[in-house]
């Protein structure tokens, strides 16, 4: 099988799951027998670029001439199976779908944002989760919000781009939906169940977990909608130590706020971007991790890290966060399911009722984003951590682990395979 995998690099200064994951998923198809051929633009490109490149620039989202004649020759010279495209923005263009169209080539894409609707692509401004352009035909209110990098031009650039290429979006023959949330959003999108499929990422097996460590880990970008600041309001709320260590690693806009706790507390320590062999050490030191996010993450990494390492995951019932920890499905009986027996040891087996809004799955905890309602699911998942570790694990095995996932990729290729959907 032959696949043209097509990604748009985000800029290398501002570190990108989404590069990483693009990165991770050709290795592993690679690996796997796959021909994988690279269609790679990365925004670092855009300051040596010729003065004629640059002044076609603005309307590379919409349409990106340079790159369909590219890809043109590419898809005439190597006649691939399917193309794979994740992020298109701004010097591929959605256009690329349409270009192979032309070619008989079907088209898969991974949604890893909002972008179909939203310009900035993460549903939140302001502080606050934001749909004000769901269902508009054009995003007016991200132009008069500059929610595409802080720019009216551009965010009208984008919103236009939104609206001409509703058409085109329609037209992929399958979507890969992260996460069930994401699948959601596509449906609601206008695109029919039967053109949408949910497979998750992968991370790389980090081997047997070791026994659980003390406390709690949060490692994300510190900006608002990652909501450490969230996370630190539900902290001050316990006794210093009552709940062991919070380590926080990462870094971002508030960092400061990050390390006037950590001189505040003794038992908040500030970690700092953490490189590989960091990220390992803190997740063993850790018994839950935190995943505090106060927008729709679509499927935040650092969980299914934490599962990978038999960690269990305290997080907001946001995104494709209560999909990941196993919390998104069909309630079973009370009392009844894998999930209640593991409310129940969290709760110590006293028989006391659990926050209210906290939500027990397979793998973790989900609350609402409100600072009380995590403050009263920290201890609860603390105690219950030791219960969750082993489930943790093993739904990692099952549903994130490379080799399932990546059988799964290829079965969604052979699926499209010479069959594009040119409507």
């Amino acid at each position: 099988m032959r696949i043209v995998v097509a990604h748009n690099r985000y800029r290398e200064a501002q570190p990108s799951g989404e590069n990483t994951i693009v990165d991770s998923e050709i290795a592993q198809l690679t690996d796997a027998g796959v021909e994988v051929l690279p269609f790679i633009r990365s925004s670092d490109e855009i300051p040596s670029m010729s003065k004629v490149a640059k002044a076609l620039l603005p309307i590379s989202p919409i349409w990106a001439p340079r790159a369909q004649h590219d890809l043109s020759r590419l898809l005439t010279e190597h006649r691939p199976d399917v193309l794979h495209l994740h992020n298109p923005y701004p010097l591929l263009s959605p256009w690329v779908v349409r270009t192979a169209h032309r070619h008989g080539v079907p088209v898969v894409q991974t949604v890893h944002n909002y972008r179909q609707v939203c310009s900035s692509g993460i549903y939140f401004r302001d502080g606050v989760i934001c749909q004000d352009c769901k269902g508009r035909v054009l995003g007016v209110p991200a132009i008069k919000h500059r929610c595409y990098r802080d720019s009216a031009a551009q965010s009208a650039l984008m919103a236009t781009t939104l609206a001409v290429h509703r058409g085109t979006w329609r037209s992929v023959d399958r979507y890969i939906a992260l996460t069930s949330a994401i699948a959601d959003h596509l449906r609601e999108y206008g695109i029919p169940d039967e053109r949408i499929v949910v497979k998750p990422n992968a991370v790389p097996d980090p081997g047997r977990p070791t026994p659980l460590g003390d406390g709690f880990l949060y490692m994300a970008r510190l900006s608002p909608e990652k909501g450490v600041d969230l996370l630190l309001n539900a902290w001050r709320r316990h006794p210093v130590g009552a709940l062991g260590t919070l380590r926080v690693a990462g870094d971002g806009e508030l960092r400061p706020l990050v390390e006037a706790a950590a001189a505040e507390r003794p038992d908040v320590v500030y970690l700092g971007q953490l490189d590989r062999a960091g990220v390992r050490a803190a997740v063993e030191a850790s018994a839950v991790v935190i995943a505090a996010a106060m927008w729709h993450d679509v499927l935040p990494t650092v969980i299914i890290e934490a599962l990978a390492s038999g960690r269990p995951v305290l997080g907001t019932a946001l995104g494709g966060i209560p999909y990941l920890v196993g919390a998104d499905g069909p309630r079973e009986p009370a009392g009844t399911g894998p999930a209640e027996v593991a409310s129940a040891v969290a709760g110590g087996g006293s028989g006391a009722p659990l926050p209210v809004g906290l939500v027990t799955g397979t793998a973790g905890w989900v609350v609402p984003p409100e600072p009380a309602a995590l403050a009263a699911a920290l201890p609860v998942a603390r105690s219950g951590a030791a219960a969750l570790a082993a489930p943790a694990r093993l739904r990692y095995e099952q549903t994130f682990h490379p080799d399932v996932v990546t059988k799964r990729l290829i079965d969604i290729y052979a699926g499209v395979a010479r069959t594009p959907n040119l409507a």
